[in-house]
């Protein structure tokens, strides 16, 4: 008796990155294309009444980040295998994909023979990490261990700060003092090194303690 096909579904923004994978894919008799969206919202319209075991994420999406898609597919969905699949190689993304609840993540110059192995590994519920993003995500986690760490306050303050919010603002939200505000932003422009507001976003944003609201 012939196994019932894993069906992947493909999300990416390129209509010839979709042409490709699906032509691919539509060879290989273990698997079967469930379909494909290019933004999050029609992917998630897929899911309402329709299902796929693996869902390959491109990381970059015009309406929301794959590494969030993730998230609320695996809200929804526990059981679904999500592997990333990206053109970028920097170990917060690697990481991120991860900690939402993907299986997996490869890059897109990955070869066929990679791409099948991912797939057939991250549905049998093993984690499958492409060389490249297996050690992106290794030098990620040390450098990691490496930054200061900042309380759950400072974290709200920072991303308060980033909305370009002011003290008394910020103050106003958390129900607390202006004056606690201004020493939770002095404590995170000592922990963090910098010297002021603008130098303090950039090194939030480059280091992923905060995300982009782009």
């Amino acid at each position: 008796m012939m196994k019932k096909p894993i069906r992947v579904f493909i999300v990416d923004d390129h209509p010839m990155v979709i042409e490709g994978m699906t032509s691919m894919l539509q060879q290989q008799p273990s698997l079967e294309v469930a379909g494909y969206a290019m933004n999050a919202a029609s992917c998630l319209g897929f899911f309402i009444n329709n299902s796929a075991d693996v869902v390959l994420m491109d990381i970059n999406l015009p309406d929301k980040s794959g590494t969030d898609l993730c998230k609320d597919l695996k809200d929804k969905f526990p059981d679904l295998k999500v592997l990333g699949i990206s053109n970028f190689n920097q170990g917060s993304y690697v990481r991120e994909m991860m900690n939402q609840g993907g299986s997996g993540y490869v890059l897109k110059n990955v070869s066929k023979e990679e791409l099948l192995t991912a797939i057939h590994s991250v549905y049998n519920g093993k984690q499958y990490l492409s060389p490249d993003a297996g050690q992106a995500m290794r030098k990620e986690t040390e450098r990691q261990k490496e930054l200061p760490l900042i309380t759950k306050r400072e974290k709200e303050v920072l991303v308060l700060i980033a909305e370009g919010l002011t003290n008394p603002a910020i103050a106003d939200k958390l129900f607390v003092s202006t004056s606690t505000v201004d020493s939770h932003r002095k404590s995170l422009l000592a922990k963090l090194q910098v010297k002021n507001t603008a130098a303090l976003i950039r090194f939030a944003l480059e280091n992923r303690l905060i995300k982009s609201t782009d």
